[in-house]
């Protein structure tokens, strides 16, 4: 027993940054998509959870590679590798779109926090889940925000739960993860685009390459990159990736079967998903589902808001980091207050980002392609990456992604133009 304790402490303790990504891919606006999905193609889509899965672990691993070998974010690398025209066109995507992501993300924390507690406007836990994230960020040290973030990934495991509550056709199930369907129309085109988008998201890219180097700031001085380190982010990573796609799954699972099934074919908003599955599937049921947008929300703003500092402090050049107080990185912390303060302004002035958020994921799925190829091109750089280029079955995966991508993307913009 002794021996087992000691195991698993000895793995949550090497599970970092891979996990914490995982994990914020399932947020809010994640669970908007995957909740739409179900409910709108009952289990047709089961089987992308299964397909994602390796794509979105070699892309992430090539991430944290580039950031274990190069001590830098993807962003700079990009800009010491890259003309400066990649780095804004970059730059110009990303700042709406993880705006946006954020803005919807605390629109549903509050709208879930008034389904908890009607009595309070919806608005009052917006402005107060802002106010509580800006000053966790902003005060404590990156050890204690890893920390926190690590262990509200366990927040997740209540969407492992859900299923169980209802009764199910397992058959069914099994045969809808490893058959696919596809119906080649506009609706579901576009449906498996923004799946592929908010699971291979280009934010994440940029996160998990800067985590790995702010990690490796606090491990050992002088810690030189080897093959055990490298082993190490391959299990951190791949064990975050396997958990962000079981619960996509489940997510996909539950409203696949409880609102399909009962006539419930248009989810807009993770609120709208909660409260349709309470007369159905229990008050347990949405109870559980609430917390877990709550917790999900928690997790993954932070990585939202941060992913967009590293990205604009590393493209000017400005002091950056998680690890450093406010007075060392002013400009790093004021960009998080902003992107926070932006996402929360656009509940106030007319724009419904719930509504945008499948679109969101639909936008990162059409430009993913685009930033996965440069991935591909640094990671297998020898003048960039030394000893640590893609291995074979990293450059299948990555391609494949890559080519999956494309393809969904190219079908659903002549899907748009043509019908």
């Amino acid at each position: 027993m002794v021996t087992i304790k000691s195991k698993v402490r000895r793995f949550w303790k090497l599970l970092g940054p891979g996990l914490i990504t995982g994990a914020s891919d399932d947020d809010p606006s994640g669970i908007a998509t995957y909740s739409q999905a179900g409910a709108g193609f009952g289990l047709s889509t089961l089987w992308t959870a299964l397909i994602a899965f390796p794509l979105m672990a070699s892309i992430q691993q090539m991430c944290a590679r580039i950031g274990l070998v190069t001590e830098q974010g993807l962003t700079g690398t990009l800009k010491k590798n890259y003309p400066r025209p990649v780095l804004y066109l970059m730059l110009l995507f990303s700042f709406p779109a993880i705006v946006m992501n954020i803005g919807a993300d605390i629109a549903g924390m509050g709208a879930v926090g008034n389904l908890l507690f009607p009595a309070i406007d919806a608005t009052y836990f917006s402005v107060v889940f802002t106010v509580i994230l800006l000053i966790l960020i902003i005060y404590l040290p990156y050890q204690r925000i890893a920390a926190i973030l690590k262990y509200l990934c366990v927040v997740l495991l209540v969407y492992l739960i859900v299923p169980f509550l209802y009764h199910q056709d397992w058959l069914l199930i099994l045969k809808s993860t490893f058959v696919p369907t596809i119906h080649f129309n506009k609706e579901f085109v576009g449906i498996l685009v923004g799946i592929l988008g908010t699971t291979i998201s280009p934010y994440l890219f940029f996160w998990q390459a800067s985590m790995e180097v702010e990690e490796m700031k606090h491990r050992k001085k002088h810690l030189v990159v080897n093959k055990r380190i490298i082993n190490e982010m391959k299990q951190d990573v791949d064990f975050g990736m396997s958990f962000s796609g079981l619960v996509m799954f489940f997510i996909i699972l539950t409203t696949g079967t409880v609102l399909y099934q009962a006539g419930v074919r248009q989810i807009d908003t993770v609120e709208q998903a909660a409260q349709a599955l309470k007369p159905l599937a229990g008050n347990f049921a949405y109870l559980l589902f609430a917390i877990g947008v709550i917790g999900t929300g928690l997790l993954a703003i932070p990585v939202l808001s941060g992913s967009l500092s590293y990205i604009i402090t590393e493209t000017f050049g400005w002091e950056r980091g998680l690890d450093k107080k406010f007075h060392e990185a002013k400009a790093f912390y004021i960009v998080i207050a902003i992107s926070l303060v932006l996402g929360l302004s656009l509940n106030y002035i007319g724009i419904s980002p719930i509504k945008a958020l499948i679109y969101t994921a639909i936008l990162y799925g059409i430009t993913a392609p685009v930033l996965i190829a440069i991935i591909l091109h640094v990671s297998n750089n020898k003048a960039v990456m030394g000893n640590f280029t893609n291995s074979r079955t990293s450059n299948i995966l990555g391609f494949l992604a890559l080519i999956i991508m494309t393809c969904a993307a190219g079908a659903l913009l002549y899907l748009q133009f043509t019908t």
